[in-house]
């Protein structure tokens, strides 16, 4: 098997999917696009999570992290981690909110290549692939098009006089 054969892996629980999502991450290293319900649960606050996050945003200037969540409480008020890349690299990580509520299948997508996916938000089941560029690209124009009917819902900007 070549660097080049598609590879897939079935994952049975959430701690397949996180173990899935730590992969991806490391993966990455052009651009790296999230996608879930609202992120809890899946290790976004954890140190290794963080620290996979800040090696692919500080390993090249061009390098763009986007967040695309339904809801993104979690993120903006119990994921401290979070905030501190934002704040560190506020103009290549973006966390906007869908206005799109019919997507229920959470999926990540790295450098139209390698992805993770569940088959919906309430199944832990799922399947990641690596050197997949076809599905990857799929996925990848999903969430573009979602990007674009989303809105900006995280900001380390403070309003006020």
């Amino acid at each position: 098997m070549t660097d080049d054969t598609p590879q897939h892996t079935h994952l049975d629980g959430i701690v397949d999917y996180t173990t899935a999502l730590d992969t991806l991450c490391k993966l990455a290293s052009h651009h790296l696009y999230l996608f879930e319900k609202n992120y809890d649960g899946l290790g976004f606050n954890s140190e290794s999570r963080y620290e996979s996050l800040r090696h692919f945003l500080l390993s090249h200037r061009t390098n763009r992290l986007l967040i695309l969540a339904q809801d993104t409480h979690y993120l903006s008020t119990r994921c401290p981690r979070m905030t501190m890349l934002l704040r560190q690299f506020d103009s290549r990580l973006l966390i906007h909110q869908t206005r799109d509520l019919h997507c229920t299948t959470p999926f990540c997508v790295a450098d139209n290549a390698h992805y993770v996916r569940r088959y919906h938000f309430d199944d832990p089941r799922g399947l990641m692939a690596k050197n997949d560029p076809k599905n990857a690209r799929a996925l990848e124009s999903l969430y573009l098009e979602m990007w674009e009917n989303s809105h900006p819902a995280v900001s380390i900007t403070k309003l006020g006089l």
